[in-house]
């Protein structure tokens, strides 16, 4: 048993958290964060608006769209382990300076405005379950989640982002509270009907586009550096050949699997608003939260209720790993001490990019919302 496996006092039972942190999910790799993280609220409705649009007939994009999701995380996982640097490190040495900026400066962008949409989703779900205003739900939710990201050590934090995952099983149970016609399921899946006009084109678009992540790249990479500062030392695959069959065949195991789920999940809530909300005839969804509170009339409240749990539960993971990946980015390219198990007063450039980007992501979504 490592140290870090290790309960903090020897002399006393291990309590609840210990046996969470030394639980085998808790020893899954960064590949389980990352996929559930794919699926956070932006996405969700994302594949709300394929299904209830375009019903069954937006099935077949993700069986296409996991060997390449899984194919792509799986190099920016092994390049993190093989080389000991993130993405942005590795930028940094092998392109010219403006390749690297504006990579970073895109990413930054992107993941910010990203946060306000996640932040604001999660916000409107949480208003409406517990009857409160929205934008205080909204202001709530982001200091909590950025006070765990800059308070807690890694270890515990990334033990409950991995609980958290199972809060995508919630799309499943979903479809056992509604009819399902499995035949059709199948034969629209492997057989779409569907004109291919501008309509289609965007939602084929927008579906790969937030499967296929470009602020995964860089959370995969840089938490596969984290882990290996913790467990191995600091020692790359470079520096340690000896580990290298053993690690990458955990990484590539961890990478696939989580992208399965990730994949599944999405699979699961294109299938669950095709089979509710385009039947009924309701096909303009613009929000994880409009979704979620169309599905109430149609399949019952319980179902509103495991759909908007869904959304409150990868919002608490997809916003840190948003926010953690901008953080790895630009402290990669700054030359700045980063790493979640890095207390905050040792890495503030690092901490304070993570803050940043939670902050300005709310207030852009309150002047956007009025």
């Amino acid at each position: 048993m490592s140290p870090i496996d290790a309960p903090s006092d020897p002399g006393r039972p291990p309590s609840l958290w210990d046996r969470l942190c030394n639980h085998p999910l808790a020893r899954i790799g960064p590949g389980l964060i990352t996929g559930v993280a794919d699926d956070d609220p932006s996405g969700i409705a994302t594949y709300s608006q394929a299904g209830a649009q375009f019903g069954l007939n937006m099935l077949w994009t993700m069986p296409l769209a996991f060997p390449l999701m899984a194919a792509v995380q799986l190099m920016c996982a092994r390049i993190g382990r093989v080389t000991g640097k993130g993405l942005a490190a590795n930028i940094k040495v092998f392109f010219p300076t403006w390749v690297l900026r504006g990579v970073v400066f895109l990413l930054v962008v992107a993941n910010t405005l990203n946060i306000g949409a996640d932040v604001a989703a999660m916000g409107d779900i949480a208003g409406v379950l517990v009857g409160a205003n929205r934008h205080l739900m909204t202001v709530l939710l982001a200091v909590g989640t950025l006070a765990m990201e800059v308070f807690i050590p890694y270890r515990q934090y990334a033990s409950y982002l991995k609980w958290l995952a199972f809060s995508l099983l919630a799309y499943a149970a979903v479809l056992f509270l509604v009819h399902v016609p499995w035949q059709e399921v199948a034969l629209r899946t492997m057989l779409p009907r569907f004109r291919l006009d501008a309509a289609a084109a965007t939602v084929v678009v927008g579906v790969f586009g937030t499967t296929i992540s470009p602020y995964l790249f860089f959370w995969q990479s840089s938490e596969e550096v984290e882990d290996m500062r913790m467990s191995f030392g600091g020692r790359s695959l470079l520096a340690d050949p000896a580990s290298a069959p053993s690690e990458l065949r955990r990484i590539r195991w961890d990478t696939w699997s989580g992208m399965l789920y990730s994949d599944v999940t999405a699979y699961f809530i294109i299938l669950a608003t095709a089979v509710t909300l385009n039947v009924a005839g309701v096909t303009d969804i613009q929000t994880a939260t409009q979704a979620a509170s169309a599905l109430r009339p149609l399949a019952g409240e319980f179902a509103f209720l495991l759909f908007a749990l869904g959304i409150l539960g990868v919002g608490l993971i997809g916003v840190p790993v948003l926010a953690g990946s901008a953080g790895f980015a630009l402290s990669e390219a700054m030359g700045w001490k980063w790493g979640l198990e890095v207390k905050a007063r040792d890495a503030r450039g690092y901490y304070g990019v993570i803050t940043a980007a939670i902050l300005v992501g709310v207030a852009l979504t309150a002047m956007c919302s009025g």
